[in-house]
């Protein structure tokens, strides 16, 4: 009889540290499952969710108004029956998890009502924030109260390469942890590993947002979709290392001005700077590219009291004065990980949330502050569901990963990143063409076969992170390539495609 290869075990087995993949471990626990929660993070700011600025939206009392607020900026694309999830339960969750569970310490006025804040597209004020750094006030006591929890086992540093799988079902994951592939098999699997910024040359999320779930799932043959809403933010610093500048910088009064000194967002939408982002990053590029800059008027508002940490971020990059220049830069994707209302994939046993899901919320466009909200509520939900199948781990056969081959020639992957990101960049950015689209996608097939013949031989964590690039990369170009309709950020500008008015105020 042959002696079963080393292994580990969990219950349930998240593969993603941010705010979703921490909820997903926290509701399990919960529900008296063992989880084993894996990250290739190695401190907080590699997660996606540390990077959040603006807060979590709430519905504030009136789930009706935010999902009105959803769906419009959508663009009309969002699943309303998803909407209704997110909107009926937002408030609860928030509630639960993040003031009574985990005591955050959200930014509160003199009479110590909380400090709602309002941005682009919402209607009124109902997001919570702590000073414009939510994301890292809410991740890390998180995963420090998940640390110490009995149920919950952290590993950092630790990548998954593959998903476990047969006859349909998802057993667990391979990680890098020994050269072959060590598998952790689990009773129910949860991706939750984030967005695809590193697949452009500047983005707001961390490097290693590589699309890994998401090619992952693709490879194992679940259902994606929407993956071609890739959302850019209108305001990220214009300079060799980009950042963010929050939409709350609107939402308080900031405006922007063009290369003349002129104020322009009126002539694009007639909720001007808190128009949907979609509308405001192609306004911004548009007068970019007419008048040589944009820059981001803070005079308005009192930028240091209000917002010291994105003050203090412009000192460190030298900008004094009120003007900061600024370009639109990939933030979000939309779509992902087809999955319901409970995180199921297509896959038995195979969950996924967060950014690398799709669950309906954002259609083509997605409304500001919901990314947390999303995370949180579907991370919840899968959580329960996942550990309410009281599925137990299942030892298959795993695929033992080859790794025969010398190291990889030096800078491979950065030639080929370099590559792919140029691609990306040039014609799947903010506006694509049919024409452009086919060339890409032509590219990354043949950047993808290169980067196939060397993972064949060879295991490493960087090779995987390009291969799963290049994968998510392609079901882009896909999605793309089969959508003709121009709708939110998926932006064609064709000959014969007809341009429509810029809504102005009445």
């Amino acid at each position: 009889m042959s002696e079963t290869p080393p292994h580990d075990t969990a219950d349930v087995l998240v593969v993603g540290s941010g705010i979703a993949g921490c909820a997903v471990a926290l509701q399990a626990a919960r529900e008296d499952a063992d989880v084993c929660l894996i990250t290739k993070a190695e401190r907080p700011a590699d997660a996606s969710t540390d990077w959040a600025q603006g807060g979590i939206s709430t519905a504030r009392g009136d789930p009706e108004a935010l999902k009105r607020d959803v769906l419009a900026a959508s663009d009309g694309t969002a699943d309303p029956n998803a909407v209704d999830v997110l909107v009926r339960e937002a408030d609860a969750a928030v509630e639960d998890v993040l003031l009574e569970t985990l005591g955050i310490g959200f930014d509160e006025r003199e009479d110590g009502a909380f400090d709602y804040a309002r941005e682009a597209a919402h209607s009124e004020r109902r997001i919570l924030h702590v000073d414009a750094a939510t994301g890292r006030h809410v991740l890390r006591p998180f995963l420090n109260y998940l640390d110490d929890h009995d149920r919950i086992e952290v590993r950092q540093d630790t990548a998954a390469l593959e998903l476990v799988t047969h006859e349909g079902r998802v057993h667990g994951v391979l990680t890098d942890e020994e050269p072959t592939g060590n598998p952790i098999y689990a009773g129910a699997t949860v991706l939750a590993t984030g967005g695809i910024g590193a697949l452009y040359p500047r983005s707001t999320n961390p490097d290693g947002a590589t699309g890994d779930g998401i090619s992952m799932a693709a490879l194992a043959g679940a259902d994606v979709a929407d993956l071609e809403y890739v959302q850019f933010h209108p305001t990220a610093f214009d300079g060799e290392e980009p950042f963010l500048l929050s939409e709350a910088l609107r939402g308080e009064g900031a405006v922007f001005r063009n290369g003349d000194g002129r104020r322009f967002m009126t002539e694009y939408h007639s909720d001007a700077e808190l128009a949907p982002r979609d509308v405001v990053a192609r306004a911004v590029a548009t007068e970019r590219e007419e008048t040589g800059e944009v820059v981001l008027d803070v005079s308005p508002i009192a930028f240091d009291a209000e917002f010291p940490t994105i003050a203090e971020s412009c000192r460190e990059h030298g900008l004094e004065g009120a003007e900061i220049p600024v370009a639109p830069c990939e933030h979000f994707l939309c779509g992902g990980i087809d999955v319901d209302d409970r995180g199921r994939t297509s896959l038995e046993e195979l969950y996924a949330v967060g950014e690398c899901a799709r669950t309906g919320v954002h259609g083509a466009n997605r409304l500001a502050s919901t990314s947390l909200l999303e995370g949180l509520v579907w991370g919840l939900r899968a959580g329960e569901a996942a550990a309410g199948r009281k599925a137990k781990p299942r030892v298959v056969d795993a695929t033992e990963l080859r790794d025969s081959d010398p190291a990889l020639p030096e800078r491979f992957s950065a030639e080929k990143f370099t590559r792919l990101q140029r691609t990306m960049n040039d014609s799947l950015g903010l506006e694509r063409d049919p024409d452009g689209i086919a060339r890409a996608s032509a590219v990354l097939r043949r950047l993808k076969g290169e980067v196939d013949a060397y993972t064949r031989t060879r295991t490493s964590r960087e090779l995987y992170e390009l291969r799963n690039a290049c994968v998510t990369a392609l079901l882009i170009a896909r999605a793309a390539g089969e959508n003709p309709e121009s709708r939110g950020c998926h932006h064609l500008v064709r000959e014969d495609a007809p341009t429509a008015e810029p809504e102005v105020p009445r």
